[in-house]
């Protein structure tokens, strides 16, 4: 099995567009975006690079993929409606997602009508995937049921997680779980029992504000929980943490819990050996013109990595 990380909110956009290799190609919530105001400033013009050439990448890894899966609907893990040529990724393809009838709230009910309207006519099926399993060739693909977007009741909805087991080895994506923040999220984990995971870090950035320390707290027990309870090797910890430059510092604790059982713990970028691109938190400084960065060769070196993954094992 072979996981690709092909665009994260540590290579400089929002998204965790992710391929899977086994015996068959699978890719995984086929979507990007830009935060649309960070310090009152909207995106700078080295996020808009970013943007559209981390989505020619994704069109470029999902084209040939044969099964595609969408976890929920916000724009950053499936195409804006307007958005063509991404949806023509859909074509001919099985495409497995979130179900846009039940453990939805109104606005992923709206948005998730319409991309199955729009995507019912290309692909070669459709199928709501909550709480179900599929078997392809050797793969196996098992979803959770609707698990909360953070901490339970969150007003943003229920996102899908899942685990794809090949040849002894198994992957968990953990969607937009936030650190595994409900029970729900924790409790299929767990019971999952993967290697190897990625799962969405909890949105630092808002504490004291959106967010409650006992709600971080709780999250941080909660994965801590994970590692310790599972044979989890490795964890790529991006998304909403990936906002906030200081993250590490803020979950300091989590770092040094999963460094003393063994247990590796990265964004994206690491995974890869890269640093970190972090041009959302960036932004002002790259508004202001005080902090310079060479889009052209961090993007040279990271499709160069990822390519160097493809040709080996996880």
């Amino acid at each position: 099995m072979k996981i690709i990380p092909v665009a994260f909110d540590s290579f400089g956009v929002r998204s965790q567009a992710t391929l899977v290799l086994t015996d068959r190609k699978i890719f995984i919530d086929p979507g990007i975006a830009l935060g649309p105001y960070r310090y009152g400033l909207k995106p700078s013009s080295e996020e808009l690079e970013a943007f559209d050439i981390l989505r020619r990448r994704i069109i470029k890894e999902a084209d040939d993929c044969e099964i595609l899966i969408v976890t929920h609907y916000h724009y950053d893990h499936h195409p804006f409606p307007d958005d063509e040529e991404m949806y023509s990724l859909f074509e001919g393809k099985i495409v497995l997602v979130k179900d846009i009838n039940k453990d939805v709230n109104f606005s992923g009910m709206r948005r998730g009508k319409l991309f199955y309207e729009k995507v019912k006519s290309k692909a070669e099926k459709v199928l709501f995937a909550d709480g179900e399993s599929f078997q392809f060739g050797r793969t196996k693909i098992r979803f959770s049921k609707g698990v909360w977007h953070g901490e339970e009741k969150s007003k943003v909805g229920k996102v899908l997680m899942l685990t794809i087991d090949f040849d002894g080895r198994k992957f968990l994506f953990g969607s937009d779980a936030q650190s595994l923040a409900c029970e729900g999220s924790l409790k299929f984990a767990i019971e999952e029992n993967p290697d190897f995971a990625i799962i969405d870090g909890y949105p630092t950035i808002f504490l004291g504000y959106k967010m409650s320390k006992n709600s971080f707290e709780k999250a941080k027990e909660n994965l801590k929980t994970f590692v310790e309870k599972t044979k989890v090797e490795e964890i790529i910890l991006d998304h909403h943490i990936a906002r906030d430059i200081d993250y590490k510092n803020k979950a300091g604790d989590l770092f040094m819990f999963c460094e003393g059982l063994g247990k590796k713990i990265v964004t994206a970028a690491e995974y890869y050996g890269m640093e970190n691109f972090f041009l959302e938190a960036w932004r002002k400084k790259l508004h202001e013109k005080t902090l310079d960065v060479d889009l052209q060769v961090y993007f040279e070196k990271l499709f160069k990595k990822m390519e160097e993954k493809k040709a080996k094992n996880v």
